[in-house]
């Protein structure tokens, strides 16, 4: 008698541990106690307890090969362990918003200087001033320095929101003028016309290539005090070198942010640059800058570092991020981006996907969804465009910026 309510308390505690994935040892000894007494003596509450076991047993099996599949853990760049990192995926997927456990857990050392930025922004008017970072990590003065085993062990923290989490935006991860979007409050029609949407676009075969991508290449660059740096990924094909900064808006205020990325050879002598600029971002939104680098004009070689300069000033542009919803759906080596207009106005869509293959940055795809020939999306409509990944993935990252298209046609 004892062996059974000692089986059948494990098997509650397993199965309400399994929640939490930490809960296949107790049950996995349920289990084995419920059959011994299952064989002992046929009973319907000797059943409910293997048949609980059972369940506790394949959950954390279940939440480990969606984190994970059938490979051994890898190391996180978003500074969750193991553990940490399955429930975070897992949650997020069913929609939970878990970026507290990043935040409690203080995911890597940048989100303390995000914090500390953050602090001194509210607190004093920074104007333009800047910070400098090389290789990521914040230096009391511009310079490139090499770096040093602790700081490539560490490695660079992940965006997103890798936060495999959708941030609101469905299979992919993403970002607008806040941190998630609840969808919820939305016409989730957009669901099914991206369902329609998809059949205009061929299902391609799955890339076979392996990316090119270098995320040690050295850098340093300056960035606005209030701006905090997610992630940090270098990246090339046939055709193009291209720096990728996944950036945060931290200022308290919304901003327009400009780049200059320059290439550099091992003599610091300039090989080529790239300007880009993001409209407006609001507060606490994420961001991607991209720069591109023409082989052609490296000699088709990638460059030794390169230097990277952010500047951010009160914006032109009318933000909309909270009037559109964002949808990417992976098809095929492709992907397909939808946007619905909520609003009243012609609004223009700047967003970005990222392609990972684990947590290897291999392709960034800059899309603007737009119908009706225009480069924006007309108000209460849907509009897609897809885009194609040069080399194989297994998931995506979407950012986007959203802002009114004054004077398109």
């Amino acid at each position: 008698m004892l062996v059974i309510v000692i089986t059948i308390v494990l098997s509650i505690i397993g199965l309400i541990l399994s929640l939490a994935f930490v809960g296949i040892m107790p049950s996995l000894i349920a289990l084995i106690l419920s059959i011994y007494c299952l064989i002992q003596k046929r009973s319907i509450t000797r059943a409910r307890a293997l048949a609980m076991s059972v369940v506790g047993v394949i959950l954390p099996v279940i939440m480990y090969l969606n984190s994970y599949g059938f490979s051994l853990p890898y190391p996180r760049t978003d500074g969750l362990s193991v553990v940490g990192g399955i429930i975070y995926d897992n949650y997020s997927n069913m929609g939970f918003d878990m970026e507290w456990m990043k935040k409690s857990g203080n995911a890597s050392g940048l989100e303390v200087v995000g914090e500390e930025l953050s602090s001194i922004a509210a607190t004093e008017d920074s104007g333009d001033e800047m910070y400098y970072v090389s290789d990521g990590v914040p230096t009391s003065q511009l310079g490139y320095k090499e770096k040093d085993s602790s700081e490539k062990s560490a490695g660079m923290a992940d965006g997103a929101a890798d936060d495999k989490t959708g941030q609101g935006l469905g299979p992919a991860q993403g970002s607008s003028g806040g941190d998630s979007i609840d969808n919820a409050q939305y016409n989730t029609d957009i669901f099914e016309k991206l369902e329609d949407a998809t059949e205009d676009y061929e299902e391609k075969p799955i890339s076979d290539k392996i990316g090119a991508s270098d995320d040690d290449m050295p850098s340093y660059g300056g960035l606005p005090v209030g701006t905090l740096i997610i992630a940090q990924y270098f990246r090339e094909d046939v055709h193009n070198c291209n720096p990728v900064l996944v950036l945060q808006n931290k200022t308290g205020k919304k901003c327009r942010y400009e780049a200059r990325f320059i290439a550099r050879d091992e003599d610091g002598e300039q090989l080529a640059e790239s300007d880009r600029c993001v409209e407006v971002v609001d507060n606490d939104g994420k961001f991607v800058l991209e720069g591109r680098f023409d082989k052609n004009e490296l000699g088709d070689n990638i460059p030794a570092m390169y230097e990277f300069s952010v500047t951010k000033r009160e914006p032109y542009e009318k933000n909309m991020a909270d009037d559109v919803v964002v949808y990417a759906k992976e098809n095929g080596n492709s992907v397909v981006l939808a946007a619905e207009n909520l609003s009243d106005k012609k609004v223009k869509v700047d967003a970005f996907v990222l392609f990972f293959d684990k947590e290897e940055l291999v392709d960034c795809i800059w899309l603007i969804p737009h119908n009706e020939g225009d480069v924006c999306i007309m108000p209460g409509s849907v509009a897609s465009i897809s885009g194609d990944a040069y080399y194989r993935f297994d998931r995506i990252e979407t950012y986007y910026t959203a802002y009114e298209a004054v004077g398109e046609q």
